[in-house]
């Protein structure tokens, strides 16, 4: 059963819907998201936010108190490319820096009615190429994202593997956009308990972003990428959410491609709750099993060694 804590995030989506009408423009719908959306979650303590020029990418240094400074979380916030940015998310890449251990680097991409795609994809690969160009060892890097964070985070894959280039060690997904094409049956059977992600609404995000282009193309669909040689996956979803078929879908496309895939759907929760970090224990928990499982990718000890050896010494 949910705890009273995480059902912010189910008030935050019907605010979100109820007030629909009444975001008329690019800047509203920011606005709103700047006050609402930052609000569910809690700041953590102990880490420091340092704003970067990545290459003419905004994007914020995250880093906990005694991360490991070699090893990188890059990520990329969601907000179906109508909103959100590195200040509604510094909290949430800061939980999730903080627990692995490591620094993370959140960077920014033009929104839909800044730019179409691939402009949000050029601005993730000029992130990645400054943080890469910076020293930072692939092998040593995690990319990871919320939504439609997913897009950009296979798009950059598809793209260094495309290159002939080194990809990152692992992948972590929050409720991923994979699917353009919206085929997920979970539109239909989770309609009438995800109060936000209507597949109509969906459908308009999609025009909005890439107007009139192939919604099957896998810069913009990863469902239909090949995903052979792509690294480890861990994806997470709320069972809820009308998204949560994408998921289920992905990971058994990255399984087929013997990709190793980790996916875990939360009962009774919705899109992106891992927002609520620090306020609702279901999103502490979703957090800690990310870091747990990427840990001894990136090559760090397990957290619960690290204070054994803490407590002995």
């Amino acid at each position: 059963m949910a705890s009273t804590e995480s059902g912010a995030n189910k008030i935050h989506y019907e605010t979100i819907a109820a007030n629909a009408g009444k975001l008329t423009s690019p800047q509203a719908v920011i606005d709103f998201n700047d006050t609402h959306w930052t609000a569910l979650t809690g700041e953590p303590r102990g880490v420091d936010y340092i704003e970067v020029d990545a290459g003419g990418v905004p994007a914020m240094w995250i880093a906990p108190k005694g991360a490991d400074a070699q090893r990188v979380l890059f990520y990329a916030h969601g907000g179906g490319f109508v909103g959100g940015s590195i200040y509604t998310h510094r909290k949430l890449a800061g939980h999730l820096a903080k627990a692995i251990g490591c620094r993370a680097l959140l960077y920014d991409y033009p929104l839909a009615h800044q730019a179409k795609h691939p402009a949000q994809l050029e601005a993730a690969m000029t992130a990645w190429n400054w943080l890469t160009d910076e020293g930072f060892d692939p092998g040593r890097i995690v990319i990871a994202g919320d939504s439609c964070g997913a897009v950009l985070t296979y798009g950059v894959l598809q793209r260094l593997r495309a290159q002939g280039r080194p990809l990152p060690v692992a992948t972590l997904i929050i409720s991923g956009w994979f699917d353009m094409a919206l085929t997920a049956a979970s539109y239909e059977t989770n309609r009438d308990k995800d109060p936000a992600f209507a597949k109509a609404g969906v459908d308009w995000l999609v025009a909005n972003f890439i107007g009139d282009a192939d919604r099957r193309d896998p810069e913009v669909s990863p469902l239909y990428a090949d995903l052979s040689g792509f690294p480890p996956v861990y994806l997470q979803a709320g069972a809820d959410e009308t998204l949560v078929d994408e998921s289920r879908m992905f990971a058994e496309r990255a399984g087929q491609a013997s990709v190793e895939t980790r996916l875990d759907v939360f009962d009774d929760m919705l899109h992106s709750f891992q927002m609520m970090a620090g306020r609702a224990p279901e999103a502490d928990d979703a957090i800690a099993r990310l870091a747990a499982w990427v840990r001894p990718k990136l090559g760090l000890p397990d957290a619960g060694d690290v204070a054994a050896g803490a407590k002995a010494a």
